[in-house]
């Protein structure tokens, strides 16, 4: 096949994607009303082969959310608990001595653990101890567990959602800085709109299931993992995204004077990749084949808001990283067909 004939294969692939977007929200309005911002960000890192973590008060479906997400993607979902008790092989699996009948020989078998899926929901991972969190994000980075020196592959797709719950402090162990980097995202569900709960209520009173039909296979998941990253960008696109990233740092010439004044550590290089990642990802499930700037800015918040650590002056003052992130987005101006020449 040649480079064009595969080009316009992949043209009708993302054309038919911001189909299949539109069917995703129609079949999660079935069972998820509202939250359609925060539904696209979790297609969003999917389609990237990244991770999630979601911070939302309880009650605000997260779990249904993703649960409903498997469904409609037709792919396998579990849910795990995280407790200060937790061990990792609760997570990761382990292997058991067995005796065959008959013969007596003994040997180990690997028991999989709820890691062994395509969807997994790390329901408050802060209430876990560092062992028990380290043993998942290793996972996370590596696709597979090893476990008394043998490797097990984990199933592809494989997506992680961690959730954390803002309110409650106690006896939770935050995740540290090096760890909440190995999220593409950190997600805020927010309370639904009066109507959005009106709706809610009136929905989950009443004798009535609906239940939310497949639109994509975890082959197309994969298939979609693959154009993502060909994707082509501008180079215009790249300079704009290291741009926001590079002006996250304090220390860095030509920060803005407000980056300098609140905040401490700025985004590592990381950012910059999840930025145009996410771009490509989210251009894919709108139909279109060209990467903008805009792509580029709605990403922005979810990708920088775990990764800017602010500092005394900033929490003096209220200051937010959501206040530091709206005053970047206006203060770094998206680049002109000049500026590169």
């Amino acid at each position: 096949m040649t480079d064009s004939s595969t080009a316009t294969l992949e043209l009708r692939s993302i054309q038919e994607v911001g189909k299949k977007t539109r069917q995703i929200f129609d079949e999660m309005h079935k069972v998820i009303i509202g939250q359609d911002k925060v539904l696209a960000q979790m297609l969003v890192a999917m389609l990237c082969r990244a991770h999630c973590l979601v911070v939302g008060v309880p009650g605000l479906a997260k779990t249904l959310m993703v649960r409903t997400l498997g469904q409609i993607c037709d792919m396998q979902f579990k849910r795990v608990q995280f407790t200060p008790d937790l061990m990792p092989s609760d997570i990761l699996g382990t292997d058991i001595l067995e005796e065959e009948a008959g013969t007596g020989h003994r040997s180990f078998s690997f028991i999989k653990g709820p890691i062994f899926t395509n969807i997994l929901l790390a329901d408050e991972i802060n209430r876990t101890p560092p062992k028990t969190q380290a043993a998942l994000l290793e996972a996370m980075q590596e696709y597979c567990v090893t476990l008394s020196g043998k490797t097990h592959k984990l199933p592809q797709p494989f997506f992680v959602l961690a959730t954390q719950n803002p309110i409650e402090q106690e006896g939770t162990y935050p995740l540290p800085e090096a760890q909440l980097d190995r999220f593409m995202f950190n997600i805020l569900i927010d309370y639904p709109s009066e109507e959005e709960e009106e709706q809610i209520v009136t929905a989950t009173t009443v004798d009535a299931v609906s239940e939310p039909g497949v639109v994509l296979s975890a082959k197309d998941i994969l298939k979609l993992q693959h154009i993502v990253r060909r994707v082509p960008v501008s180079p215009h696109v790249i300079k704009y995204a290291t741009r926001l990233s590079r002006s996250t740092r304090p220390r860095t010439e030509g920060a803005p004077d407000f980056i300098k004044e609140y905040v401490s550590w700025g985004c590592g290089p990381r950012s910059a990749q999840y930025l145009i990642l996410g771009a490509k990802a989210r251009a894919i499930l709108n139909g279109q084949p060209n990467v903008s700037c805009a792509d580029v800015r709605a990403m922005v918040p979810p990708v920088f808001r775990h990764r800017i650590l602010t500092n005394f002056n900033a929490d003096a003052e209220g200051l937010t990283v959501e206040d530091v992130i709206k005053k970047l987005l206006q203060a770094i101006p998206e680049p002109t067909g000049t500026d590169y020449k």
